[in-house]
């Protein structure tokens, strides 16, 4: 099972239009997959157009807000064939509270020793991470082994990366399997100079971890607000094509993995 973390410390540059398109698109090619909205916005949920009773805090804490006991079972909500969601919202803000009460040497890792399906269960777990640093940023990368970083091409991109560098290397002394395997440029406008400028710089810093652009495309903006992801909404879009490389660069990945 690969373990994904969608994460960048800056805000707006697609973390939930492409962890729910990865996780849907995955999903449609016969693959198992949990996404976990990590986001006290609950946007996941609302993206794939559900309204799961439970989710991430009820899996942890074993407890709903009003202290009756709700099964594990019972909080992976079936969002589509293939795809279940662990849903983030406003109760997360419980569970970073809940988190920070315990024990120093075990509160980084709940997560991680929480999420551990039986063998064959699922292909795929795709977080859906927050902007910013706090305890449950730290859970979701001790229990990640790969990051996709979404980067904007559009304003000062490359400052959002570079904080969220300090953030993963963090991580990554207290977590040695955890890699920055994936680079997505986000957001890009062929009608602008800029986004190819920032492009190109990321090409070249980054020439093993880069992906085949997200260009701007309006049908991506509109699926959300109806409750679907790109795959539903308009699967010949070209948000959708592009979303489409990206899934077949995961999935060729796992296979060029195995082979070796």
């Amino acid at each position: 099972m690969r373990k994904i973390a969608v994460a960048m410390a800056k805000g707006g540059v697609g973390k939930t239009t492409t962890a729910v398109n990865l996780a849907h698109g995955l999903a449609l090619a016969g693959y198992r997959v949990l996404i976990v909205d990590c986001d006290t916005q609950g946007q996941t949920a609302k993206f794939l157009g559900v309204d799961p009773p439970y989710g991430l805090y009820e899996f942890i804490t074993g407890t709903n807000t009003e202290g009756h006991t709700v099964a594990k079972q019972e909080t992976l909500f079936p969002a589509r064939e293939n795809l279940w969601l662990l849903a983030g919202g406003i109760r997360l803000v419980e569970l970073k509270n809940w988190l920070g009460e315990q024990p120093r040497d075990i509160r980084q890792k709940v997560l991680a020793k929480s999420l551990v399906p039986r063998d064959g269960a699922l292909d795929y777990l795709i977080f859906d991470c927050a902007p910013g640093w706090d305890v449950l940023s730290v859970n979701i990368l001790m229990a990640a082994t790969e990051v996709l970083c979404p980067v904007a091409l559009q304003g000062p991109a490359l400052e959002g990366l570079k904080t969220f560098f300090g953030y993963l290397m963090s991580a990554q002394r207290m977590n040695q399997e955890l890699q920055l395997k994936y680079v997505l440029p986000t957001l890009f406008d062929r009608r602008t100079r800029h986004s190819s400028e920032i492009y190109n710089v990321l090409r070249r810093l980054f020439s093993k971890q880069i992906c085949e652009p997200i260009h701007y495309n309006v049908r991506l903006t509109e699926a959300p607000s109806c409750g679907k992801s790109i795959f539903e909404h308009s699967r010949h879009a070209a948000g959708a094509m592009d979303y489409n490389q990206l899934v077949r660069r995961i999935r060729d990945d796992a296979r060029s993995q195995k082979s070796a």
